[in-house]
């Protein structure tokens, strides 16, 4: 793995991670899930400091999808009470190097008081305009894409619809609209798959599969990503000249 980035190196504007691996490092170690969900959790900080560093502006990571739900109960519970503690924890961080913090996908099914304290947060950093940190929780792609028709429905419904149906008015009604789409979807733990996430937004995404667990994603994994991604060619479907 390069631990420094070439200065030639071209930074992404945006970058997204599906934070995997946590269990299996903690296996690997012999120690409870929960501890590899704890160590996961410190690699946040560190990433978002050095992406930040980099030059990075967005950065989105995934904690909880739709489908996480049918773990076991024990392990939700810890997951969000951890949660609660880290916002609590990262709130004056965040506010103070101007980080703009955004949770996107359902929230309905989250407790309360979670809620609150990310309702707070996103108030808090709301003029946040040095870095963009948004943590994707209880989402899924395939949600994000029903739930946009739904908003669209019903706005038709109320008739404040005025815009023609396409790509791009489409877009508006999706999760992370004002922020642009990823410049490269990351996904640790080895595998090679996105996972329902961000699949509207990421179709012309870079993809990059490191094997690394997600605990060892440590400060030099950003600079690795971001060596990865100077090294792709985007056509964007059009012919290089």
């Amino acid at each position: 793995m390069g631990l420094a980035v070439k200065m030639q190196s071209k930074v992404p504007n945006h970058i997204a991670i599906i934070m995997d691996g946590n269990g299996r490092w903690a296996k690997k170690k012999g120690l409870p899930r929960t501890n590899g969900h704890r160590e996961g959790a410190k690699r946040v900080k560190e990433v978002v400091r050095e992406a930040k560093r980099q030059g990075v502006v967005t950065l989105t990571l995934f904690a909880f999808s739709t489908e996480n739900w049918d773990r076991p109960k024990k392990e939700r519970d810890y997951l969000f009470a951890y949660l609660k503690k880290f916002l609590n924890n990262y709130k004056s961080e965040l506010i103070k190097n101007r980080i703009r913090f955004t949770v996107f996908g359902r929230r309905d099914r989250i407790d309360k008081a979670i809620v609150r304290e990310i309702e707070e947060i996103e108030k808090l950093t709301l003029g946040g305009s040095d870095f963009f940190l948004n943590i994707g929780l209880d989402y899924g792609g395939k949600w994000d894409i029903v739930n946009a028709i739904k908003k669209i429905n019903k706005s038709i419904q109320n008739k404040s619809f005025k815009e023609k149906i396409n790509e791009e008015t489409f877009k508006k009604y999706l999760s992370l609209a004002d922020l642009g789409d990823p410049d490269i979807l990351v996904r640790t733990g080895g595998e090679k798959r996105i996972s329902n996430f961000l699949i509207w937004q990421s179709a012309y995404s870079e993809l990059y599969f490191p094997e690394v667990l997600w605990p060892d994603f440590t400060k030099e994994w950003v600079g690795e990503v971001i060596e990865e991604y100077s090294k792709r060619k985007r056509t964007f479907g059009r012919v290089d000249g």
